[in-house]
């Protein structure tokens, strides 16, 4: 078969998610063609920056503003009679997309982005000869309306609760699967972590943070640290700028009461996050996924509203985090946190929530499907 797997730079997200279906496709049918490609690679320079760009600053400068359009747009009736409208842009806005697709000719479509479903649909109204498979794979614990495409055969979600509100805005049951949010093979194997803390420089008899910036470096990683330096307990912590290499410089630049890493840009989170007692965080899909498969609990703090806003509610409902609305409450509750039963209890409710397999039970859900 001939596996295209689609997706957009907007957030680190979706690009984690495909790139791991990709690996887990590769590895389960290694006779298949597999391509995966980022619908923004085929729109002008402009349009890139604007569409990848603007939803980072949008997030970063105006939550409200995003907010207000996430709760708008999330109504199945108005994307139902948007469908055509939609399809009409997508189609044109993404001709070299398009082009692209037809050239490929594939029988499978994998879609960790709702922009790849609607230029599907676009293809679809124009020939409707043209009919991959296609699955939606949602990357949060939420499924926004804008995800839900006429021309999808099968919904990939995270959880249960996914499936429930899907199914209530009117999708086929046995058209929703729950798998998980797709994350790398390597979060499902075991990691020395003695080795991890050993090449780090950290010890074993204090509490290791893991302070999480997302790709982007984005988030008031330096006032967390800030905070931290007022906990009295005896602590450690990992801090992970990502890209954002000025944030990385200035922060360690700084002085800590407490011993501090910091690290830019990583390929090795699946160790940073085996060997951290907790993990300080934005909860975007595809982290909270990494960390559930390992069994993390998280600290959410200040979540975007929206997307984030649903995660931070379902690991909250299971028992899998705390959250924090201001950084100044950080070392009152940290405090009774750290070596506490209830951090244990955490760990546990991660684990029993995690999906480890989630990229492959997605391609085997897909392809036993598409054997029928």
């Amino acid at each position: 078969m001939r596996i295209l797997i689609a997706t957009v730079t907007a957030g680190a997200g979706h690009l984690q998610a495909a790139a791991a279906l990709e690996e887990a496709w590769r590895a389960a049918r290694p006779g298949d063609t597999v391509e995966r490609v980022d619908v923004l690679d085929f729109v002008s320079k402009l349009s890139r920056k604007l569409y990848s760009e603007g939803y980072v600053k949008v997030i970063d400068h105006a939550p409200e503003l995003y907010a207000h359009l996430f709760k708008k747009t999330d109504s199945p009736a108005l994307m139902r009679k948007l469908t055509r409208v939609r399809r009409s842009f997508a189609g044109r806005a993404n001709a070299k997309f398009v082009k692209h697709v037809k050239a490929f000719r594939p029988d499978v479509m994998l879609c960790t982005h709702f922009l790849p479903l609607e230029i599907t649909g676009a293809m679809l109204t124009k020939d409707p000869a043209f009919g991959p498979f296609t699955a939606c794979v949602v990357t949060d614990f939420e499924a926004h309306a804008l995800w839900m495409e006429p021309s999808v055969n099968l919904y990939c979600v995270a959880a249960e609760e996914t499936k429930a509100r899907l199914v209530a805005r009117g999708v086929k049951p046995e058209e929703v699967v729950v798998t998980g949010i797709p994350v790398a093979a390597k979060f499902a194997q075991p990691v020395d972590a003695v080795a991890v803390r050993k090449a780090y420089g950290l010890r074993d008899d204090l509490p290791t943070l893991l302070v999480l910036s997302g790709g982007f470096g984005m988030g008031p990683v330096a006032e967390i640290l800030t905070e931290l330096d007022k906990l009295p307990t005896p602590l450690q912590t990992l801090v992970v700028a990502g890209r954002n290499e000025e944030l990385r410089l200035d922060l360690a630049a700084q002085d800590r009461k407490h011993p501090t890493h910091v690290l830019g840009f990583v390929r090795n989170m699946h160790e940073l996050m085996t060997i951290a007692d907790l993990l300080i965080t934005k909860p975007g899909g595809l982290t909270t996924s990494e960390a559930l498969a390992l069994g993390r609990p998280l600290f959410i703090l200040n979540p975007i509203p929206g997307q984030e806003a649903a995660n931070s509610d379902f690991l909250l409902q299971h028992g899998a985090a705390e959250k924090a609305n201001r950084i100044e409450d950080l070392p009152f509750r940290l405090g009774k946190l750290l070596g506490s039963k209830k951090l244990a209890a955490m760990a546990h409710a991660a684990k029993e929530l995690g999906k480890p397999t989630a990229a492959r039970d997605v391609c085997h859900a897909v392809a036993s499907r598409c054997a029928r």
